[in-house]
């Protein structure tokens, strides 16, 4: 549950861990270096955060240029004079 501080401009972020859970937190954050448990965990989460957006924005990105590219190929123009003639000219060289 996030509670407003008026204050701060922060808000407040509360979870309930088992002991098991809580110890563990608190060895890795120990182990990484960080300032707090809370840091740790803020840190965690932000960088889970960006990973699993990161991961949807690529998917997003990989679907509309693949609808781009589909819808060239299956729309393609006529070939123009100009290309016509490049055509001829390169089978000509072959």
């Amino acid at each position: 549950m996030a509670i407003s501080n008026k204050i701060s401009g922060k808000t407040r972020f509360e979870a309930r861990l088992t002991q098991e859970e809580k110890s563990f937190f608190e060895r890795a954050a120990a182990i990484g270096g960080y300032r707090s448990l809370t840091d740790f965990v803020i840190r965690s989460a932000v960088k889970q955060a960006e990973e699993i957006i990161q991961a949807q924005e690529s998917i997003l990105s990989s679907k509309r240029d693949a609808e781009i590219f589909f819808a060239i190929v299956f729309n393609a123009p006529a070939p123009n004079e100009k290309l016509k003639a490049a055509a001829q000219s390169f089978k000509a060289d072959l």
